[in-house]
């Protein structure tokens, strides 16, 4: 070969390894770049080009597919919207995904690396490729009869609940909710709906998942803990033996006494009697004298200071460290910087129900191919045990006996044991704004095993004050989240 054909051969031989070096580069280091950039539509347009998968509960779609026009093909619906936007999230055209909706998003598009073959035969074969489920634990009696019942009540507020042996998530209701399919889109009539649903423009906040993301101060339900706390570290060995709880009650290194909701009975009270008739100074004194690190630790270990993921993420539940000791006793009934979710309040009284193991809670049971073979499965998961089964079942007859003849008789159900606790915690600087109303429970089978626990929290910010109790607001629908679940079983 002559001196100029073998520079030309040089260079196209450069070119040629430059053009694969760039084509590398860009199909392997740059790929996930290009296919999450904002101006790519081609991943867009292939996204929405399928049906997209469905949401399963009860064994029924809760979602489903329209078509539209422009480049995007289909776009998502949704059935009971409303009721159910706080477990499926949304997906939209025009902003994204959130929630079970993002989380499990390659499944439900199909293009999750696990069904590469499955979409490898469908292009062999000619099939259209389709997305796959995700079948949620989800109750949907239960699902109804929590987001009815708050908005009959009118308020804002939020309902989680739990089957305390697996952990499944049975209910996540909140109120005021949105219609996700009016977002679905990209037209201009889903922009008008965006930006009303926009906390900006509406302060009611709709888009907010008030039962895993928003914390409350829980009120005397916190007593639930103080109580495990005090059954844990031997301060007391049963429900009616009388504490050390003198009246009036003044919190140490302070001159200001602790007081009750009017006049108790809560003078060296029993434990029993104590959260029947809910003691302010019984518990604050138990947190007082146990102190900030044992307090702690018992929260820790109801799930407390840390964000779960069922797979949501959830918010973390608050209980403060390095406090003194008249802190230690505001924060034991649920007030100074204590703070919870309405799933963390579940999970307290599901803990007491399942003879003192607290189980993981998720609300995703399996993901499906489009076949409706199994992908991945859910296995239930102990995720500490708060309390021992003895005392688990002290703190049992102690809140049975809340509903029996204490403050939590509305959420009785004839011919089943429940127990509870009720919460009305205060809100605001010196208390000023209504306080939230709160009430925690379960209901027991006749084999001893409970089928569901609940958290019932409500801000109604427009009942008069006086007309706010745990025991008035939320016990009603606890008690009929309780009754569908039941009802369900037989």
């Amino acid at each position: 070969m002559n001196k100029p054909l073998r520079r030309i051969a040089i260079f196209c031989g450069l070119l040629v390894l430059t053009l694969l070096i760039r084509d590398n580069w860009l199909q392997y280091v740059r790929a996930d770049t290009l296919k999450e950039d904002e101006h790519n539509r081609r991943v867009a347009i292939e996204r929405y080009a399928t049906p997209r998968g469905d949401i399963i509960v009860d064994g029924k779609a809760i979602t489903g597919h329209a078509t539209t026009e422009g480049d995007f093909k289909y776009k998502r619906t949704y059935k009971d919207g409303a009721m159910w936007a706080p477990v499926t999230g949304y997906v939209s055209q025009a902003y994204g995904a959130t929630q079970l909706e993002a989380i499990d998003d390659g499944i439900l598009t199909g293009n999750d690396d696990r069904l590469f073959f499955r979409n490898t035969l469908d292009m062999i074969t000619g099939e259209k490729k389709e997305g796959g489920n995700v079948v949620t634990t989800l109750n949907a009696a239960a699902q109804k009869a929590a987001y009815d019942g708050l908005k009959k009540q009118g308020a804002k507020g939020a309902v989680a609940a739990i089957e305390p042996s697996t952990g499944k998530i049975l209910s996540l209701a909140s109120y005021p909710s949105y219609d996700p399919s009016t977002i679905a889109g990209g037209s201009s009539a889903d922009e008008k709906a965006w930006n009303k649903l926009d906390k900006k423009n509406n302060p009611d906040d709709p888009m907010l998942n008030r039962a895993l993301r928003e914390v409350y101060p829980p009120g005397s339900t916190f007593k639930v803990v103080t109580a495990a706390a005090a059954l844990e570290h031997g301060k007391y060995g049963s429900a009616d033996e009388k504490t050390d709880s003198p009246l009036p009650w003044t919190m140490p290194g302070t001159t200001t006494p602790l007081k009750n909701e009017g006049d108790l009975p809560c003078e060296n009270a029993t434990l029993r009697e104590a959260l029947r008739v809910s003691c302010n100074t019984v518990f604050g004194k138990i947190g007082s004298d146990l102190g900030n690190d044992k307090m702690l630790e018992t929260a820790k270990k109801f799930g407390f200071t840390e964000e779960q993921f069922v797979p949501v993420r959830t918010s973390a539940s608050v209980f403060s460290d390095d406090m003194n000791e008249s802190q230690t006793a505001l924060s034991s009934i649920g007030q100074f910087n204590t703070a919870a979710t309405p799933l963390q309040m579940a999970m307290v009284a599901s803990a007491v129900a399942n003879n003192g193991s607290l189980m993981k809670p998720y609300m995703v049971d399996e993901l499906q191919a489009p076949n409706l073979d199994t992908i991945e499965k859910t296995d239930p998961q102990e995720m500490s045990k708060p309390l021992s089964p003895k005392n688990a079942q002290i703190l049992q007859s102690m809140m049975e006996t809340v509903v029996k003849d204490g403050t939590g008789t509305n959420a009785q159900i004839p011919g089943v044991t429940v127990g509870g606790k009720t919460g009305t915690a205060q809100h605001g600087v010196d208390n000023s704004e209504n306080p939230y109303a709160w009430f925690i429970s379960y209901a027991k089978a006749e084999d001893g095993s409970s089928p569901v626990a609940v958290a019932v929290v409500i801000e109604d910010e427009n009942a008069v004050r006086d007309d706010i109790s745990g025991g008035g607001l939320a016990a009603p629908i606890a008690k009929s989240v309780m009754e569908a679940v039941v009802n369900s079983k037989k």
